[in-house]
């Protein structure tokens, strides 16, 4: 079946030549921890890649999505010794975690390591791998720069750069976790992988523009029925003090043509204006009270509209505590993860080794991380 090119991926380095090399982002992540555990041990550690070949539309491709650590890694005057046992014990845990993988390779890391395999290596490679297109990876240790090698026209070519892909990695994920329950845990301390925290650091600022953009529109809404209301406030205040200063003026005018009346009929035509006065006040009164009181259910419908509107999330727990292995749901963090799964806090650190995560909240929906 032909592997389709993945789509999630990044780019390390020139990758103009050919073949094309992608590297699964577990795979990657084994490698730092074999590098990280060579530098503290000042040992040399290798591993044999699992991954398959193709050829589309003339374009030579390698995907290695597997990796097994090599047993007993030796080096002897500059030469790298893979013993027969060795190689055989290679091939049954590839046939064990990989079904249908290939070792097409391997990955050599060590303290202070020249980043050129010698003629000596080159000879050992041809020995173990004399098929074309096979791959070398080495790896400084010190300061984590690595070079990958392809087997083509009778040498070792070094390729100028490659892809790191993500995707579902299953078989990684358990060789990974069996590793680590035979060997006990290998975790990385202060290694940053530029790759997946670049691609992370993406789709962790798309994520919040996206909510960004949301809150905006929501409180641009929610300001806008305010002023409204303010303003039909103000109009309806104006318009009523209109309508008492018109009666005002109309009262003054009756009194001052009922100066030459008599005293009783003055005070009766002052009564019944007091009482024109007193009704039109409680008129008004009452309309704009009815005006605020329909003001303020207009209030609370555009509220409760927006209270409706803004969605309420739950948090899915799922995680298989037999395999150690915790998928992640929407909205978790390490923090979460690490309450939900031993009730508190103070494993984060643990879980973002464990991962190789330098940001320890940069993780995505549905990636499935490895618990200490």
């Amino acid at each position: 079946m032909e592997r389709q090119i993945p789509k999630n991926v990044r780019q390390i380095g020139n990758v103009s030549d050919s073949p094309k090399i992608y590297v699964e982002d577990y795979v990657d992540t084994f490698f730092l921890q074999l590098s990280e555990k060579s530098e503290k041990e000042k040992q040399p550690e290798g591993a044999f890649l699992i991954g398959e070949m193709q050829k589309q539309d003339n374009e030579e491709y390698i995907y290695i999505y597997g990796a097994i650590k090599i047993k007993e890694l030796k080096k002897e005057g500059g030469e790298y010794l893979i013993s027969d046992k060795t190689w055989k014990c290679g091939c049954e845990e590839c046939s064990q975690y990989f079904e249908e993988g290939e070792i097409i390779g391997w990955f050599v890391t060590e303290h202070d390591l020249q980043l050129a395999p010698g003629s000596i290596n080159v000879k050992l490679h041809k020995k173990l791998f004399p098929k074309k297109n096979t791959v070398l990876v080495m790896k400084d240790s010190t300061n984590q720069e690595d070079v990958f090698f392809v087997h083509k026209l009778g040498d070792l070519m070094e390729i100028g750069g490659h892809y790191t892909y993500y995707e579902k990695n299953p078989c990684m994920q358990n060789y990974m976790i069996a590793s680590r329950k035979k060997n006990g845990a290998v975790q990385t301390e202060n290694v940053e992988d530029t790759a997946a925290q670049s691609f992370r650091s993406l789709v962790r600022e798309r994520g919040g523009q996206k909510r960004e953009r949301r809150t905006g529109s929501l409180m641009y809404g929610i300001s806008t029925c305010l002023v409204l209301v303010l303003i039909v406030m103000g109009v309806s205040m104006m318009n009523n003090f209109s309508k008492m200063k018109s009666l005002q003026n109309k009262i003054n005018v009756v009194a001052e043509g009922e100066k030459q009346t008599s005293s009783p009929d003055v005070k009766e035509t002052s009564g019944a204006a007091a009482t024109v006065e007193k009704n039109q006040e409680a008129a008004d009164t009452e309309k704009e009270s009815a005006e605020i009181t329909e003001e303020n259910e207009g209030e609370e419908q555009t509220e409760d509209k927006n209270t409706e509107s803004v969605p309420v999330s739950g948090t899915a727990v799922a995680a298989d505590e037999n395999d150690g292995i915790y998928v992640v749901e929407k909205g978790d963090t390490l923090a979460i993860i690490s309450k939900k799964m031993y009730g508190d806090v103070n494993h984060v650190d643990a879980i973002s080794r464990m991962n190789g995560l330098q940001n320890g909240n940069l993780i995505y929906i549905g990636q499935k991380l490895i618990l200490p």
